[in-house]
């Protein structure tokens, strides 16, 4: 484990920062898309409604990696 000194802590901060906001503006452009295209699929085909839903659910993964990221960069597990 590399210790994380007072004059790089600021850095490493803003870094975590970058990867946490990159997965949540990740997630929400992918979702935007997902969601209309979902909401006219459901409305003429509402037994579809599990299927948008999973497809809908996927891009959730991308906040969680960028939160795991930012979280390693805290602590300084890298």
């Amino acid at each position: 484990m590399v210790a994380i000194t007072g004059s790089t802590y600021p850095l490493v901060a803003i870094a975590a920062a970058i990867a946490i906001m990159g997965g949540l503006i990740g997630t929400g452009m992918a979702q935007q898309g997902i969601g209309a295209a979902g909401m006219g699929i459901i409305a003429e085909k509402p037994e579809k409604f599990g299927q948008v839903l999973f497809f809908f659910v996927i891009p959730e993964t991308l906040w969680i990696i960028g939160l795991v990221l930012g979280i390693v960069l805290l602590l300084g597990i890298l």
